[in-house]
């Protein structure tokens, strides 16, 4: 089994990031290839994984898919027991049809208010059409929830393919702080604490892209997830606590601090996405508390 996959910037691809938590959140091995969007390299990127013209892309023992929904139903299919839908018929029924509303629908909030991890705006005025969205999207979080959410924080107990869909806009009602109710608010903490949602911000703030035209000028609040453990990348590591990165095993060569303890990676990535969110990684976790 050989899997690929092709993403663009993690803070702003919101259709990335549903592509990515198909094979994160499900614990099936990914090789993934990521590239800046609007770049030279992105285009290259893409030129790999033909006939897609964008990401995400998946090579899946070398068949390219290139939709969202068709990577998930063939994964679906070929991990029938990685509980990818619900197993529950009519829950499955009602899962799939919300997957696929997120699909195709919500085109005001995706245009009006695009993904972007960096950023929270509590000013930000919707409009109407964006309001009917959140409403709808509010309706199917609480009817999902309330009929099948008995056994767990997700839709439908269980976190499923619906989730990853929501997964976006759950991170555009955060950022933007739109109005929902208590079920769609207890929802959104969900997905701003699950730890795989919580590493791919981290690195997405490790890649530091600014995409030209996803900030607006607002006043910025802080963002409404997880307080990350504070930490600062340092030149210094005459005190590191360890000597091998805990993401690859390699010698460190890259330090920062957390409450005056030293700690090193093997590369600026690993360091940098480390300080955006210590406690969203395992392996540090595990140098850290030990």
């Amino acid at each position: 089994m050989t899997y690929e996959l092709a993403i663009g910037d993690r803070t702003y691809s919101s259709w990335s990031l549903r592509g990515w938590l198909l094979f994160a959140a499900f614990d099936l091995p990914v090789n993934v290839r990521a590239a800046r969007m609007y770049s030279d390299e992105f285009k290259t990127l893409l030129m790999d994984f033909q006939p897609s013209r964008l990401v995400p892309a998946a090579r899946l023992d070398g068949t390219v898919v290139w939709d969202t929904l068709a990577i998930a139903e063939e994964l679906a299919q070929r991990h029938p027991d990685a509980g990818l839908w619900p197993s529950n018929p009519r829950a499955r029924a009602m899962a799939r049809a919300m997957s696929a509303e997120m699909h195709s629908g919500f085109a005001d909030l995706r245009t009006d208010c695009t993904m972007n991890l960096r950023r929270h705006y509590p000013s930000f005025a919707p409009s109407d059409a964006v309001l009917a969205n959140c409403a709808r999207i509010t309706d199917l979080w609480a009817s999902a929830r309330s009929e099948f959410g008995a056994d767990g924080p997700w839709l439908f107990g269980k976190y499923s393919i619906a989730d990853v869909f929501y997964a976006p806009a759950a991170t555009r009602f955060a950022t933007y702080d739109l109005p929902t109710d208590e079920i769609g608010s207890a929802y959104i903490d969900a997905h701003l604490n699950e730890p795989n949602f919580r590493r791919w911000r981290a690195m997405g703030l490790a890649e530091n892209y600014v995409q030209p035209g996803y900030d607006i000028d607002l006043p910025e609040g802080e963002w409404t997830g997880p307080a990350p453990l504070s930490a600062q990348a340092v030149d210094d590591g005459s005190d590191v606590e360890n000597t091998h990165c805990p993401y690859s095993g390699d010698p460190v060569t890259h330090f920062f601090k957390i409450e005056g303890r030293v700690f090193g990676t093997c590369n600026a990535f690993c360091r940098d996405k480390t300080v955006a969110d210590p406690a969203a990684w395992d392996q540090f976790m595990a140098i850290y508390k030990g």
